[in-house]
């Protein structure tokens, strides 16, 4: 009995020991304040150089009509900049400089909430669609889809946005007034057209190399164009070295505008394929007839080289392939910009395209892409009424 009182007495004073060890280092710890954020600069740049030849498009034009294709060099994009971070803010910068006219690009403040909530305020990208993932530099097809450009799905506006990340929800929503007025003042425009959007994804399968995603991003705009009581929709050949105009629709009497596009995108392992479908309503006044125009496109990715595609959570999309790897896309676009019952024939075009890209490394790439495009149904002063062109162009392109 006497050994066993010893025993539970010693017992208790080690127990006791322990606490009175422990409990200041806990205190201690306690008592730590949480490091303060650091602020983190990163500069920013990308250059690209192209060179295009063009088969069978100037045939018809003459003197005085129309733009001729001429084949050349260029330099086209050349932008310098830089991204802060400090803690849940984000800030980045960038200026473009491109044919000898200096601009501003993305310039833009955000707060991180937390992994799935943010809020951006500046002139950037609002998400609308499967190419607001990608900047114009990184389509996988080279130039964006000819429908995507004349659709002004991805212009860059002075806007907020609000994006949702979780899971299998994607959402991305913004307010924005139009792009002129980062270059003029209010008093100057008169009045400054306003708008809204929003992108929505849903995405059963998210994993690298297993991805299903659908979606559907919504627009209505304010008139742009004409002292604001139109909009002008163009797009131009897909090259930046000759730039020729494709396609020309300028809506009068516009109230303004409704415009969608659901989306597609699947990945299997080393395989991609990728959907979008346009449509557009602009809504006119004093008895014009509604505008409308629609287009698709869809793409078919495959790495020759390389593991699988991953996936971009933060942007919805495809993720850029890795160092080394080597890619076809092999592209399809419709765009009809004519609407006999408006009056109005901006044009119905067809595009075909493959394009190969070398991913050099992290921050080089090289590009050579083959398109054929067509137009008819174009009844548009200073254009013929229908043409085509073969077109074979290389990029060797620098970002970082």
């Amino acid at each position: 009995m006497k050994n066993t009182l010893l025993t539970l007495a010693a017992a208790s004073l080690s127990v006791i020991g322990s606490l009175s060890i422990c409990t200041p280092t806990a205190s201690a710890d306690d008592s730590v304040a949480t490091p303060k954020p650091k602020l983190e600069f990163k500069p920013t740049g990308r250059v690209l150089m192209d060179g295009a030849f063009y088969i069978g498009g100037n045939k018809g034009v003459e003197e005085g009509t129309d733009t001729r294709f001429v084949d050349g060099v260029a330099i086209p994009d050349v932008r310098l900049g830089a991204k802060f971070t400090y803690g849940k803010w984000k800030a980045k910068i960038d200026v473009g400089f491109s044919y000898g006219k200096v601009g501003l690009k993305d310039t833009y403040f955000e707060y991180d909430f937390n992994p799935e909530n943010l809020v951006r305020v500046g002139y950037f990208v609002p998400q609308w669609g499967l190419n607001s993932e990608t900047s114009s530099s990184m389509k996988q097809t080279y130039e964006e889809p000819t429908s995507n450009e004349f659709f002004y799905a991805n212009p860059r506006l002075l806007a907020a946005m609000w994006v949702y990340d979780k899971g299998q929800y994607f959402a991305g929503t913004s307010v924005f007034v139009e792009a002129g007025a980062m270059t003029q003042n209010a008093n100057i425009m008169g009045r400054q057209a306003w708008g809204a959007q929003t992108r929505l994804v849903w995405r059963p399968r998210h994993s690298n190399g297993d991805v299903l995603q659908i979606g559907s991003s919504f627009n209505y705009s304010k008139p742009t164009a004409d002292d604001h009581t139109g909009f002008d929709y163009t797009a131009n050949f897909p090259s930046r070295v000759s730039k020729v105009p494709l396609l020309a629709a300028n809506i009068d009497n516009a109230k303004g505008l409704f415009k969608m596009t659901p989306e597609f995108l699947l990945i299997k392992d080393r395989f991609a394929l990728e959907s979008q479908y346009y449509y557009m309503n602009v809504a006119r006044k004093d008895g014009y007839h509604n505008y409308q125009a629609h287009g698709v496109y869809g793409i078919l990715r495959g790495l020759l080289i390389g593991d699988r595609y991953n996936y971009s959570h933060a942007d919805a999309g495809v993720a850029t392939p890795g160092k080394g790897s080597l890619e076809l896309a092999l592209g399809y676009n419709y765009t009809d910009a004519s609407d006999g019952k408006a009056g109005i024939h901006g044009g119905v075009m067809h595009d075909a395209n493959a394009t190969l890209t070398y991913y050099i490394n992290s921050w080089m790439l090289a590009r050579v892409r083959y398109s054929y495009t067509t137009v008819h149904d174009r009844i548009v002063e200073g254009m013929l009424p229908s043409r085509h062109v073969n077109t074979l162009e290389a990029r060797l392109q620098i970002i970082f």
